[in-house]
């Protein structure tokens, strides 16, 4: 994926005899400052989340554990990105519209952000989002 809006993203695994581990550092692997961490679990197959785009907060999300999915809109693309593996980052910018669902049982999803919760970056309404996109130079 080459559209600056959302794209994914390989992380290297290190490791050796001793085990593995995998780097998310800021400004390097995961491309703006770490403010804001937080993680997904106990969600049903059946269930989705998100229903959003913020205004202004850039986030990464990693699953690092089990896999979900993930519905993305920028108002050019609409596409799914299933997230398998605690190798892949996937960028989500500010201006994107993005569900989560299709959980497995073990699914954590680890999110990176830029900035600390904040209601007001929130936008919730689909009729909201897309009023915004019209509005897009």
């Amino acid at each position: 994926m080459t559209d600056s809006h959302f794209k994914t993203i390989s992380l290297a695994r290190r490791g050796d005899e001793r085990g593995a581990l995998v780097v998310a550092e800021a400004n390097r692997e995961c491309p703006f400052p770490i403010v804001r961490v937080y993680w997904v679990f106990g969600s049903q197959p059946e269930v989705r989340r998100g229903y959003h785009s913020h205004r202004k907060t850039r986030q990464m999300a990693i699953c690092v554990a089990g896999a979900c999915t993930f519905l993305m809109d920028d108002g050019i693309r609409n596409e799914t990105i299933r997230l398998a593996s605690l190798e892949t980052g996937l960028i989500i910018e500010p201006g994107v519209w993005h569900e989560m669902f299709d959980f497995t049982p073990d699914c954590v999803l680890l999110v990176l952000a830029d900035s600390p919760y904040d209601e007001s970056d929130y936008i919730r309404s689909r009729e909201q989002f897309a009023k915004i996109l019209r509005q897009r130079p």
